[in-house]
């Protein structure tokens, strides 16, 4: 029999990088008392898969990754963001008349909504030709498939000549189409940084 379990909520630090004690605290005990009254059970001991990026399994949960240190200094921009990258353009042509993605500016954003859920984010750089969208984590697939349809905007604003700033407020007054949400915010948001965002979409 194989236990798979693909939440963080079991480990000292979150595949974010962020400690949380507090979590570890009250559902490690809980993941013991389960792996123990399963090896109860079946009367054997369980043999704990191989060690990833976030954790190394035992035989009642997991060791703590600060004593050693966890394998990457920053998991989730090193995996997460890229992985989040890829999905969302696999929906969408590859094409070169496009925004840059990374930027180390501040950036104005607008929250894409849907039935009052939030699918993600669509932003501009300030002061630089780069423009994105940041799917919301906890929308799951809705947020990579409006998300598309978003980017494909901002290809048009591409077309057009306009600057990404400028973009932001073009695609923002094309007809609305609720199938892909809408802008729930009048004005742009300010977020210091891509990354900031990116943290914020990454919330559940």
């Amino acid at each position: 029999m194989t236990l798979e379990t693909y939440s963080d909520v079991w480990l000292t630090m979150d595949t974010r990088d962020r400690e949380q004690p507090e979590v570890y605290a009250e559902n490690a005990p809980r993941l013991a008392a389960a792996l123990e009254g399963i090896s109860a059970l079946l009367g054997c001991s369980p043999t704990p898969g191989d060690e990833n990026r976030f954790a190394a399994p035992t035989e009642t949960g997991f060791e703590d990754p600060r004593i050693e240190g966890t394998a990457f200094d920053d998991s989730w921009g090193t995996f997460e963001i890229p992985a989040r990258s890829t999905l969302l353009h696999s929906g969408i042509p590859d094409s070169e008349d496009e925004y840059e993605e990374v930027t180390d500016q501040p950036v104005r954003y607008f929250t894409i909504q849907r039935n009052g859920r939030t699918l993600g984010y669509i932003w501009a750089a300030v002061g630089e030709q780069a423009a994105g969208y940041e799917p919301r984590t906890a929308a799951g697939n809705d947020a990579f498939a409006a998300g598309a349809e978003w980017l494909l905007r901002l290809r048009g604003a591409y077309k057009h000549g306009l600057t990404a700033v400028a973009a932001l407020d073009w695609v923002a007054r094309q007809p609305p189409r609720p199938e892909i949400g809408l802008i729930a915010e009048d004005a742009p948001q300010e977020s210091p940084s891509l990354d900031a965002l990116q943290e914020l979409s990454g919330r559940y």
